[in-house]
């Protein structure tokens, strides 16, 4: 189960995910990403509450970053706990993407 928050301010979008994002969730989340980023200059994705992740998850931050640098805009993380951070660490994520 994935629950999303979204908020959109002054062209600044803030995605919030809750719970799992896997497999079966991924597609919920990169649709609320794909129908965010028009119109928008920053996407931060706060995962504060995020408690696991996916490859599938890992592919949706991929293609998100891909899609908002296309677009000519930027994207952020935060609030990445431990066990999403040593995910991020393993696979090469955090190098690729930016971690606050």
């Amino acid at each position: 189960m994935l629950k999303i928050d979204k908020t959109i301010e002054n062209g600044k979008a803030v995605i919030a995910p809750e719970g799992r994002l896997d497999t079966v969730t991924s597609p919920d989340m990169e649709n609320a990403i794909k129908e965010t980023i028009p119109g928008i200059s920053e996407l931060t994705l706060d995962l504060a509450n995020l408690e696991y992740i996916s490859s599938a998850g890992l592919r949706v931050l991929l293609s998100a970053q891909k899609a908002i640098g296309g677009a000519g805009g930027s994207m952020k993380i935060r609030n990445v706990n431990d066990t999403i951070m040593e995910i991020f660490d393993i696979t090469g994520f955090s190098d690729i993407l930016t971690i606050e």
